[in-house]
Parts: C-alpha cells; structure tokens; sequence
C-alpha cells in the first residue's frame, strides 16, 4: 500500500487533486444533508440571512474557491503545506459553487425544483471526471522525457487531438456527457461519434434532415434510451440531492 501510494500519488504530485477531489465530495455531502434537514425542519440549522437578505452557499463557496485557487498558484511546491491546504480550500469552494450550479445558470432559486437537478448532475459528472484524471487518465504525464520520448509524445497529442475531434462530433450528436467523458476516455469519444445522434441535435438538424429512415431511427432510439434511464437517473438524483418540490398544478383559465 504504502509503495502504491508513492508511486501513484505522491511522484506524480496528485496528492492537492485527490484532497481537492475528497474536500469537494465531503463538503458536497455535508451540505446537501444540512439543506435537506433545514427543508424538513429538524436539527439546530437554519438559512443565513443578512439584512433581510438569504445569503445563498454559493457566495462563501466563491470566496473559498478564490482564496484556494490564488493560494495554489503561489504556493512553490505540490508537496507543501501551503499546496495542501490550498487544495482543500479550493474543494470546499467548488463543492459549495456546484451544489448551487442551477441557481447560477438559471439566475433563479430553483434549488428545490427541476432544473435543480442540474446541480447534482454537474456535481457527479465533476467528481467522475477528477477521478479519471486522479486515476491515470490524464493526456500528460508530469516526469521529464528524454529525446525519444518527446518523439512519443508528439504522437500522443496527436491522439488527443483526434480523441477531441471525436468528442466535438459526440458533441454536436446532443450527447453531452458521453464528449466531455470522451476528451480523457478514448473509446467513449469513439461509440459517441459513430452511434446516431439525437434527434434534436445540430447533427440530425444537419444531416438528417433528407434521411427520413435515419431521422425516425433516432427519433426511436432517443425514446428507448430515456425510457430505460430517465427513472433510474431521477431516483439517483433524489436520492444524493433530495427530491424536487411538485410542481404545482395550473388550473385551466375561466372566461
């Protein structure tokens, strides 16, 4: 254990992300747990309000990502202790940002409502992808390289530069998720950009627009695919972020 971890964390110098990456999953957690215990009235928490004013989490998660974030480009080494708690800052911050994603991309409080699922989504797509880069799946290596392997590397960012075109193509297909995975996962971006698009991507709005066999053959893989996962991915979200309010019901309009 002890030899894993020098080699795997501490030479690459991963020891800040994988704090990072802990700071931000705990700091997450411990937040939605106390939201969730304020929304139901128990424990001895309640929202900061300032001059009448409900100070949301996002504005301290600002501050911490800031300091953290300067922190860490001043700080000399990776191995300090300034880097160190640098790193867990910076997490905390992030974790209190994203939790609060939705209100920022719908300058709203829609915290409790759909679109803020969209949080949660963003938090676990962050500490997927941090953890891929934290397992080895980054595009650059941190040990210096000889001559031959600069040769290498060339090739290297070759590949990454046509995994990256892979993913602009998944992208434009409507499938998200499966770009961003794509940019560190080679073969993710690869079924992504040969599978059909959506069909209300740019990509079927391009090129399946004389395709009628091609457009319904999306149209109906689009519906099978939701209908397969859009419940168990909404029961995942409850179940890390809390379950929206109902949306309330709106009665037709009398005349």
């Amino acid at each position: 254990m002890g030899h894993w971890w020098e080699r795997n964390i501490l030479e690459p110098g991963k020891l800040p992300l994988l704090l990072a990456l802990t700071a931000f999953v705990v700091t997450f957690l411990v937040t939605r747990v106390i939201v969730r215990l304020i929304r139901a009235g128990r424990g001895p928490f309640g929202n900061v309000e300032a001059g009448g004013l409900h100070i949301h989490h996002v504005v301290p998660g600002v501050v911490l990502t800031v300091a953290g974030g300067f922190g860490a480009v001043a700080s000399a080494s990776s191995h300090g202790a300034g880097m160190t708690i640098s790193a867990v800052v910076f997490g905390m911050g992030v974790g209190l940002v994203l939790d609060e994603f939705a209100l920022i991309l719908h300058l709203d409080d829609v915290y409790w409502t759909e679109e803020g699922r969209q949080s949660v989504e963003v938090v676990v797509l962050t500490a997927a992808l941090v953890g891929l880069l934290l397992a080895g799946f980054a595009p650059f290596g941190v040990n210096d390289l000889s001559a031959e392997e600069l040769q290498d590397r060339g090739t290297v960012i070759a590949d990454i530069a046509g995994n990256f075109l892979l993913s602009l193509i998944a992208l434009s297909k409507g499938k998200m998720r499966v770009a961003i995975f794509g940019v560190i996962v080679p073969l993710v971006a690869l079924v992504g950009a040969v599978r059909l698009a959506r069909p209300d991507s740019p990509w079927a709005r391009r090129f399946y627009g004389r395709r009628p066999r091609a457009r319904a053959k999306a149209i109906l893989r689009a519906y099978r695919h939701d209908r397969r996962w859009a419940g168990p991915r909404r029961a995942l979200q409850d179940w890390i972020g809390g379950k929206p309010d109902p949306r309330p019901v709106r009665l037709p309009d009398r005349h």
